[in-house]
């Protein structure tokens, strides 16, 4: 199935920018919400994103004008008619979800493909609030859409193969890297990504070492950017609407540190409220008393804990080969995901070359370590276990998650 004409809803960064990357292919596309202010700050964005690419002499001032015109703003579903395609792109609320696609199922022809780019609801749950859910399908693209290429393709319990294979041509048709990912909680990525954003907050709240340190430890791993600077950026309340999915799918493994609310109930959102982990605008590079205060409550009834890297990064493998157990996806798929859509080092082959390249037999040794130091939430994966009692220990071995040559 080719796609003629596409819609977006929710013209926020998200959303405008799904749709700029739309057009960008040469698709018209409907970019809806709720008014026309929110419309027009959506338009606003696209041709913010095509402008930057005029001043960088990648393309003419006629030619975005031309992009443009592919973009139309609209505010009811009058002009849903005969689009081939449909991306929901609304805040991470099952229920608004669940209401939109109803709407766009009476609104858009039964031909139409209905996408969800939610970051960890249920795709079933969304299917069945249509009358065809064969037609529904997450498409979850990564912040930001225009530039990020990874896409996860995520199928839910009624969705067709045709519907997979058509949005897994047209998210090709973007530029775009598709990962197909079986449904579950938080998907892959999110999934992975979790716990290594959780266990950077244990540290903090723990005494273990400050944001900053453990920003600049992680940049010197090789990610493009620390754990706290990456949540300032994406919104605490983003990030706490995804951990609260990841807890009640897979319980106390994925249990929030403390520090995660209070800095919530504070309304130190990231860097789009001027406070987060980091103070930004004019008060960025100044004393936080409030933030000094809250992790002085949480460390006054225990001793400081130890800060390694690795007690970031193995919450991430070891999450990720739980992936493997259930076959949410293929260990390539895996770390094609981290790297495309985490930043993981692309240096170290993906999250779990690099297990390989440890040894899956000290990567278990160390995860028992930190389990019996912090907790179940190390608790290694069952898989994980088997792997190093078959001998199978990674590049040492010539067999770990992947197969090595002599």
């Amino acid at each position: 199935m080719y796609i003629y004409k596409a819609a977006v809803i929710g013209a926020g960064a998200m959303g405008a920018e799904i749709a700029q990357a739309i057009s960008f292919s040469g698709i018209p596309v409907l970019l809806k919400d709720v008014d026309r202010a929110r419309v027009e700050k959506g338009i606003e964005v696209i041709r913010k994103i095509y402008q930057r690419r005029v001043d960088r002499g990648k393309m003419t001032q006629d030619e975005l004008e031309k992009k443009l015109t592919l973009v139309t703003g609209v505010t009811s579903y009058d002009g849903f008619k005969d689009v081939d395609l449909v991306i929901e792109a609304v805040p991470e609320k099952l229920d608004l979800k669940r209401q939109i696609f109803a709407e766009l199922d009476r609104a858009a022809p039964g031909t139409a493909i209905l996408a969800s780019n939610t970051s960890s609801l249920s795709i079933s749950a969304l299917g069945q609030a249509t009358t065809r859910p064969h037609k529904v399908i997450g498409m979850h693209f990564f912040y930001p859409a225009h530039i990020m290429k990874l896409v996860e393709v995520i199928p839910g319990l009624d969705t067709s193969e045709e519907t997979t294979g058509d949005i897994t041509a047209f998210a090709e048709s973007l530029r775009k890297l598709p990962v197909r990912v079986n449904e579950c909680a938080g998907f892959l990525v999110n999934r992975i990504l979790m716990p290594y954003l959780n266990e950077a907050a244990y540290c903090v709240q723990e005494g273990a070492a400050s944001a900053r340190a453990i920003d600049e430890a992680a940049v010197q791993f090789g990610f493009p950017m620390g754990p706290f600077t990456l949540v300032d950026n994406l919104g605490f309340d983003v990030c706490r609407e995804v951990v609260n999915v990841l807890l009640d799918a897979y319980g106390s493994r994925m249990a929030p540190a403390a520090i995660w609310e209070r800095l919530y109930a504070l309304k130190r959102y990231g860097t789009k409220s001027g406070a987060g982990f980091y103070l930004y605008g004019e008060r960025a590079g100044q004393p936080d008393p409030d933030l000094e205060r809250v992790i002085a409550e949480l460390c006054r009834s225990r001793q400081p804990t130890a800060f390694s890297i690795h007690r970031l990064v193995l919450p991430m493998v070891n999450e990720a080969i739980r992936c493997l157990e259930e076959h949410v996806c293929t260990a390539a798929d895996v770390d094609l995901s981290v790297i495309a859509g985490l930043g993981f080092p692309q240096s170290k082959g993906g999250i779990l070359h690099y297990a390989d390249e440890v040894g899956l037999d000290a990567v278990l040794k160390e995860l028992e370590q930190l389990a019996k130091a912090h907790g179940e939430r190390f608790w290694p994966s069952p898989l994980l276990k088997r792997k190093v009692a078959a001998g199978h220990l990674g590049k040492k071995a010539k067999k770990g998650f992947f197969e090595y040559a002599e």
